[in-house]
């Protein structure tokens, strides 16, 4: 009888043991944004009216951790109000799994993660989030991970297809890339981080009518930051390779910032990015322009998105100079940051002389409140001051003298309940 109580007793023990080490939480997040677009991506043409909607994402998020596994699992609506379609084409956004991985711990220093995940390193400006776009972004994809103190190496692929095809399709896989290998280190030494990356993309085409390709673009680079005090600067610079549907790719990034601290509540930096593009007299087949690939673009060069967020690929390039004032007082959160913009390559009239390189200048406003730790209130107006330049590079004529955005968004980020 004794033997059976502790027996018994090292069961419920165990039991209790392993209930601790369980831990299972669940959280809302609703987001919805009102816009009002007059001139947002491109410049509004004379006769045309503003637009505004609103739009909505909601997500609950489901995570899971027990000893050296955990899991998440993220599903998503994204509409905008009003819309009732049921349509898959109209519908392609609304329902969908953001995010869906389990991830295993080998060691301490060692870890693998499998399935749909975000990928975000360093500043996001390669691989990135996308946290404004309502839908977001994140990968299918399988990596491993090893963090030992101050280092981590993680090593990542993917390979996409429509269906579970028994034969190759007649036809190439477009919605995004084919394949992708990744590799990215990042040292933290005293107080300079120093991160290194190398990206592999294959996209595939339609070589011939019965022919199928694919074409691999190369990545590379390095991001370093140096933080002291009241300090905070940071470097990137990449360069692109390979090819992109039988064209040669040969681009560069550099992008170069400096922050200074005042006080506490006041900051203020400046910074300057280049992108690489193609003089538009230059006849050779080779893509010069750079590609941000994954990067979260609307964080970069200005927030009316008229550069990289679906569109200026395989353009003229970019030089963007940029100032950044922030200010925080208690809950309030306040940033100017006015960008001028400029093109590193040459542009063409319709006469086909050159052009001046001066594109705009954007200025942004935003102010952020936080009414509790779980709701967040923002807005923000910008306005882009376009140049005859801007209006032949983004193919408009006889733009409006007046462009302007301006949203407001509510983010509700409730935890339901969490179990331990």
């Amino acid at each position: 009888m004794k033997s059976f109580k502790i027996i018994s007793l090292s069961f419920l023990t165990m039991i209790s043991a392993a209930t601790y080490a369980q831990e299972f939480d669940a959280n809302l997040q609703l987001r919805p944004r009102f816009e009002y677009r007059n001139g947002y991506k491109n410049l509004m043409p004379n006769g045309e009216n503003a637009t505004s909607f609103v739009s909505q994402r909601s997500r609950i998020n489901f995570n899971f951790s027990q000893e050296r596994l955990k899991t998440k699992l993220t599903i998503q609506n994204v509409r905008t109000w009003g819309d009732v379609a049921t349509t898959t084409a109209a519908d392609k956004n609304a329902i969908s799994v953001f995010e869906a991985w389990a991830q295993y711990d080998l060691s301490s220093e060692w870890s693998t993660r499998i399935g749909r995940q975000v990928i975000a390193y360093d500043n996001q400006r390669i691989f990135g989030e996308i946290d404004w776009s309502q839908q977001g972004q994140s990968h299918d994809a399988a990596l491993i991970s090893f963090h030992p103190k101050n280092n981590q190496l993680d090593l990542g692929v993917a390979l996409n297809a429509n269906a579970e095809n028994l034969l190759e399709p007649k036809t190439p896989y477009t919605t995004n890339y084919k394949t992708m290998q990744y590799a990215w280190y990042h040292t933290q030494l005293n107080k300079i981080g120093m991160s290194l990356l190398f990206l592999n993309t294959g996209y595939q085409f339609q070589k011939t009518p019965t022919d199928l390709a694919v074409d691999y673009k190369q990545t590379f680079g390095t991001y370093l930051t140096f933080k002291e005090k009241k300090w905070d600067t940071n470097l990137g610079i990449y360069g692109q390779s390979g090819k992109t549907a039988t064209k040669k790719v040969n681009a560069l990034y550099a992008g170069a910032y400096v922050g200074y601290a005042f006080t506490e509540q006041f900051k203020a930096g400046l910074g300057h990015e280049f992108l690489s593009g193609k003089d538009q007299d230059d006849s050779s087949l080779n893509n010069k322009s750079f590609t941000p690939i994954f990067g979260t673009n609307h964080a970069f060069n200005g927030f009316m998105d008229y550069f990289y967020v679906g569109n200026h690929q395989n353009n003229v390039g970019l030089n963007d100079t940029y100032l950044k004032l922030n200010y925080t007082s208690n809950k309030w959160q306040f940033a100017l940051i006015p960008h001028y913009f400029n093109a590193p390559s040459v542009v063409l009239d319709t006469d086909g002389s050159k052009m001046n390189t001066y594109l705009g200048t954007e200025i942004d406003f935003t102010t952020t409140y936080t009414v509790q730790k779980d709701i967040v209130a923002s807005a923000g107006y910008s306005q882009m001051f376009g140049s005859s330049t801007l209006e032949r590079v983004k193919n408009v004529t006889n733009a409006a003298q007046t462009n302007n955005w301006v949203w407001v968004m509510v983010s509700f980020s409730p935890r339901i309940f969490t179990l331990k």
